[in-house]
């Protein structure tokens, strides 16, 4: 039997895999990449572009291999399979970049082998072919491995034939698509003179929306690079073109990249022209081109920030910073002046704080300084900004009613005149750009002598020198505009005339309107006209009244005070008491401001109308949160009464991501607004939050140390109470929301006085020291080391030495090895850390932990020894001191030598490298969760 088994005849050899291997060996990489090369097998040829590097690498050092790979490279490129194409495409910029590294040996062999394969592939009928050399392309020009002058030479040209009128339409769509990527590469130059004709005729491509939705989609790349000029010049009127272009996708390409549009505009463009454009693309008749706009609407206001001002300075902890906006400070001080009056910076009252009860209010809205005004880049002599004019009024009434009983202010005014030496032009100027339809605001603020009483009382009256008066001609535009605006006013006040006070007001403003009708050229009888207005009935009745033709709406005089005896002005410094009558309309304009186009401002404050939620975006409140601090820098705290109530609409939104979102970003609001607005209302929201579902309370924990380092010491104090309310989450294995407040406690260590961290802060970090997971524990081992640092540095020391008697106690004696393991990390931490010195260390520390050399626990153990060998004789206390805690340190680590267990043995024998606390503990398998 078995030997007709065996017979020759019968035997069938079949050969190893093993054999090809062993042929494979015996040739050159050449003679392999040949071999395959010409396999008929598809894997083959795939195999072989996918080893095209490797083989290079093989040959450097022989040049003439090197150029013979290369030529095989170009064979292979010609591979009728698209998916060998495509695998050696993925492959050029890798070996590119490998000859580049080795240019001496190859020089030029990128660009005379690889890049005429990445220019044809563009145009290959293969769409993966195409995409594959598209991604090779970016990464190549990325990469900086293509000269300019194959850029110029060999690449544009390609690109701008394949967008030829009659190219292919995919085709010429992708090559659009990479010219606009690979702009911001190429630079300015190139993209000007190359890209830029070609990307202006692709923007009105009437036959192929493709590309028209590509162009828009990259506009604002485009623009970026080739900066304002060619911005506004070629660029813009195909913008606008395309925002009006039949197709919705088109507009909705436009409205998403008009933030980076409008940063490549002048302000005057900004304002004047696509402010309007984008108006028309938030009531477009697609819901998808709205959502769109709306989503860009918070970015594109933020490109209206002045640079000069949109830097915020916050105060040191005795300065107060709400009472005249940054940006306000910084025009007083940067601004021009008029010919004849010059202001010095020095002359200009930096912060203008009202706090002290002895400022002359005459003086300061009187004299020089009330001539100030500043020229906008057209030269133009344009008065300060009306903003801070009302801002100024009202709070210097607030400080006049706080201080009526220790001074009587002198007869003031609001209003910015120019000298009687300045020109009839300038003054014109000064007059429709201080009372123009974008500078007024609302009705006219009353001025009210708060010492009228005491003036009456003591028969004193104000002195005719305090305020002179200096008739200037009116513009007959501006008294046009306020004609109107005294007419609206009076007729709204009418219905309330049975009002004795508004009454009087009617009556006043009755003689303004007449005022306002004189003619410009009848300058030389202005005094006596005025005079003759005086005398109307009501007038004299009116104590401290005062009419002036200051070619604008003669303010409310002294005397003229609403219905309660106490004027009380709202917040917001333009709302008035309701009972004057004012209508929704007139309330609406307390939120007029010049920053940016009203009408965008409107459109932002809509978002969180319930009804756009239905009609745009169900997110668009969100949309509105996320942009928010953005506009509130823009505006200024200056006009953070225009957005003071979406915000709390806001804050107090049905959906937890709207209120998560304010939660993420409060502390970069109360930077912009400043401490007092942040207190008024910025705080109760922060209170709020703090109550929150743990999605929005995360927020305010992550940046708990950035808002509250913003608060005065006191109401920061008020915080300690809350901190523990942390420990408590909807779900307790929420463990990060645990480890970010150990992370934000250690910062907030330096906000608090030793008695509060001792007192508030200590009980946390030592119930995170004990926590669940660990990698809570470790943070939490950082915090408690630290707290000894700080409160072994406080002056007496007490806290200091009772923390660390509370660790001992509580962790070194601890029943559970956990807590003991606990203490030897704090103690590693504090050794790492120089939280002590170690003369304090092996006092009140060393001796408790070297006792746990006889822990029963090996795990325990073994970090005692990584502790002792690798961390405490590091120090140079203990490796130079012949002292008994050196002598006690040895005998315990001979002990641990010597120990049963085989990893204590081995830590406390080697020394190897990491001593870091977080590889120790990660070493540890049972210390973790």
């Amino acid at each position: 039997g078995v030997d007709d088994y065996s017979s020759e005849s019968d035997v069938i050899i079949i050969p190893s895999a093993l054999d090809f291997v062993s042929q494979d060996e015996m040739l050159t990489p050449l003679g392999r990449l040949d071999k395959y090369a010409a396999s008929e097998n598809v894997f083959n040829r795939q195999m072989v572009a996918r080893s095209l590097l490797d083989t290079l690498r093989e040959v450097c050092d022989d040049e003439r291999d090197c150029i013979a790979v290369l030529e095989r490279i170009n064979r292979l490129a010609d591979d009728s399979e698209p998916t060998v194409r495509a695998e050696l495409m993925e492959q050029v910029p890798h070996i590119a970049l490998f000859c580049q590294e080795n240019r001496p040996s190859i020089p030029y062999a990128f660009s005379k082998y690889l890049l005429p394969i990445v220019v044809r592939y563009l145009a290959d009928q293969n769409n993966q072919v195409r995409k594959t050399s598209q991604a090779a392309l970016l990464a190549l020009l990325e990469q900086e491995l293509i000269e300019r002058f194959d850029v110029e030479t060999r690449v544009c040209p390609v690109l701008i034939e394949l967008t030829a009128p009659d190219s292919n339409d995919d085709v010429k769509t992708e090559a659009v698509a990479i010219m606009c990527k690979m702009a911001p590469m190429v630079g300015k130059d190139i993209t000007e003179r190359l890209i830029l004709p070609r990307f202006c005729e692709m923007c009105c491509d009437c036959r192929m929306f493709h590309v028209r939705k590509v162009c828009a989609a990259n506009f604002g790349d485009i623009c970026s690079v080739v900066g304002q000029q060619a911005t506004e010049e070629m660029l813009l009127p195909r913008f606008f073109q395309l925002c009006s272009d039949n197709v919705w996708g088109v507009r909705k390409a436009c409205a998403e990249c008009f933030m980076a549009v409008s940063c490549a505009t002048c302000q005057e463009i900004r304002r004047t022209k696509l402010s309007a454009l984008f108006i028309n693309l938030i009531s477009d008749p697609s819901r998808w081109v709205r959502q769109a706009a709306f989503q860009s609407l918070g970015p594109f206001i933020s490109t209206f920030a002045n640079p000069s001002s949109s830097g915020q300075y916050f105060k040191e902890e005795n300065k107060s910073s709400e009472d005249v906006s940054v940006e306000d400070k910084n025009r007083i001080r940067n601004q021009d002046v008029l010919e004849d009056v010059q202001i010095r910076p020095e002359d200009v009252p930096s912060d203008l704080r009202v706090t002290n009860s002895s400022i002359n209010l005459e003086n300061l809205l009187e004299g020089p300084a009330a001539e100030i005004s500043r020229k906008p880049p057209g030269g133009i002599s344009v008065p300060a900004d009306s903003s801070l004019l009302c801002t100024l009024s009202s709070e210097l009434h607030q400080e006049a009613a706080s201080n009526e009983n220790d001074r009587k202010p002198g007869h003031y005014k609001s209003t910015f005149r120019p000298e009687a030496g300045t020109s009839s032009q300038d003054s014109t100027l000064l007059d429709q750009e201080l009372y123009n339809s974008f500078h007024f605001w609302r009705t006219p603020l009353p001025e009210i002598d708060l010492d009228t009483e005491l003036e009456q009382d003591s028969g004193k009256s104000p002195s005719p020198e305090a305020a002179p008066e200096v008739p200037v001609s009116c513009s007959p535009n501006i008294t046009m505009a306020t004609r109107r605006e005294l007419e609206e006013m009076i007729e709204n006040l009418e219905p309330h005339i049975d009002d004795p006070d508004v009454k009087a007001q009617v009556e006043v403003l009755s003689a303004a309107l007449r005022a306002s009708c004189l003619d410009a050229h009848e300058e030389t009888g202005s005094v006596e006209k005025r005079s003759d207005l005086q005398d109307e009935p009501g007038i004299n009745e009116l104590p401290n009244c005062k009419l002036t033709q200051d070619d604008s709406v003669p303010l409310i005089c002294d005397a003229v005070e609403c219905v309660d005896s106490t004027p009380h002005y709202a917040h917001d410094d333009s709302d008035m008491s309701t009972s004057s009558g004012f209508s929704p309309e007139e309330e609406r304009r307390a939120k007029v401001q010049d920053v940016v186009p009203q009408a965008l401002l409107d459109q932002y404050l809509s978002m969180t109308d319930p009804s756009r939620a239905q009609t745009v975006d169900t997110e668009i409140a969100k949309h509105c949160a996320y942009s928010l601090p953005g506009v509130a820098l823009t505006l200024g705290r200056q006009n953070w009464h225009c957005l003071r109530e979406t915000y709390e609409t806001l804050a107090s939104d049905m959906q937890w991501k709207v209120r998560r979102t304010l939660a993420f970003s409060i502390h970069e609001l109360a930077v912009i607004l400043g401490d007092q607005l942040t207190a008024a209302d910025l705080v109760p929201i922060f209170n709020g939050f703090l109550k929150d579902l743990d999605e929005v309370r995360i927020g305010v924990l992550k940046h708990l140390h950035d808002f509250l380092k913003l608060l005065h010491i006191d109401k920061r104090r008020e915080y300690l109470y809350q901190l523990q309310e942390f420990l408590v989450t909807d779900n307790s294995r929420n463990w990060r929301f645990r480890a970010e407040l150990a992370e934000q406690l250690t910062l907030l260590l330096e906000l608090y006085s030793p008695r509060d961290v001792y007192d508030y802060l200590r009980p946390i970090a030592l119930s995170l020291c004990a926590d669940k997971v660990s990698s809570v524990r470790w943070i939490s081992y950082k915090l408690v080391s630290e707290m000894v640092k700080k409160l072994h540095m406080a002056t007496p020391p007490t806290f200091g030495v009772d923390l660390i008697n509370e660790l001992v106690e509580n962790f070194g004696r601890c029943p559970k090895w956990s807590g003991r393991q606990a203490f030897v990390f704090v103690c590693q931490t504090v050794i790492e850390d120089d939280c002590l010195p170690m003369e304090q260390f092996a006092v009140h520390l060393m001796p408790h932990l070297l006792t746990l050399a006889n822990d029963r626990v090996p795990n325990v153990r073994v970090l005692l020894a990584k502790t002792l060998r690798q961390t405490l004789l590091e120090k140079e206390y203990f490796l130079a001191s012949a002292s008994c805690y050196q002598e006690a340190v040895e005998q315990t680590i001979m002990a641990l030598q010597m120990d049963q267990d085989s990893d204590v043995k081995y830590f406390a024998s080697t020394h190897p490298a990491t001593t870091k606390v977080s590889q120790d503990a990660t070493s540890t398998a049972s210390s973790t969760y």
